[in-house]
């Protein structure tokens, strides 16, 4: 059952129309990746999918929630979508476990002693258990997209957005998150990752989706994507980029 349903998705900044009648879908547990060259729209997609963009046209389904109707609750929805960014965003102010207990107990999700024990948790899934009184300033790159991998997961969400999460990391640190992604996918998390990391999404996921200039070109299992593109432009892509 789909989790995720994109019909006609358009979005324009201006006069430049980024996603050109985008339709998508995503079932539960299922590991989606996007990839492209570099301005093909993947990016605001995702950001389509929690409404950080506003929609020009089309629709976007969340867990039977179209978040694109004038009445939807988008607070409400995004409580149900966690997304990692490019570049963190944690608070420098807030130590490494306020981080992660914030949003649950501002929202009243959980008190704060169970936001606590939650924290706790998540550290230990994201090999991070030493740093809960730390402050982001003293963390790497790839400490800090951990730690806001456990501040999403905090919420409980149904799905999870991440933006080229690994793209601002030196070479070193990026095993590291991309290893907590493919634990949260083995556990079943329904996942949607724009990468760069070709590597990644030929494993952990069950789609590959390629876009160019705001158009999915091709949609499929990542054998087919990587193995024998349906697409003369996908292989145009991955002869580039593999």
């Amino acid at each position: 059952m789909s989790i995720i349903e994109v019909k006609g998705l358009k979005k324009s900044f201006g006069k430049n129309q980024v996603l050109k009648s985008i339709d998508m879908t995503v079932d539960k547990g299922e590991v989606v990746c996007i990839i492209g060259p570099s301005g093909s729209g993947k990016s605001t997609l995702l950001r389509c999918l929690n409404r950080l963009e506003k929609i020009n046209g089309g629709s976007v389904v969340i867990d039977g929630v179209d978040i694109t109707s004038p009445d939807s609750d988008i607070n409400e929805a995004r409580q149900h979508i966690g997304m990692v960014f490019q570049h963190f965003n944690l608070f420098p102010h807030l130590s490494i476990l306020e981080n992660i207990t914030l949003a649950p107990v501002e929202l009243g999700k959980m008190t704060q002693e169970e936001a606590d024990e939650e924290a706790k948790r998540l550290l230990e899934i994201v090999g991070m258990s030493e740093k809960a009184e730390a402050y982001p300033n003293s963390l790497s790159g790839g400490q800090k997209q951990r730690i806001a991998i456990a501040r999403a997961l905090a919420m409980k969400p149904n799905v999870m957005l991440f933006d080229e999460p690994t793209s601002a990391l030196d070479p070193e640190m990026v095993g590291d998150v991309l290893q907590v992604m493919q634990d949260l996918a083995n556990d079943g998390m329904t996942m949607v990752v724009v990468t760069h990391e070709m590597g990644f999404a030929r494993e952990v996921s069950d789609r590959v989706i390629f876009m160019e200039e705001g158009y999915v070109i091709e949609d499929a299992d990542p054998d087919q994507i990587f193995n024998h593109p349906a697409e003369a432009r996908t292989k145009e892509f991955l002869d580039k980029v593999l």
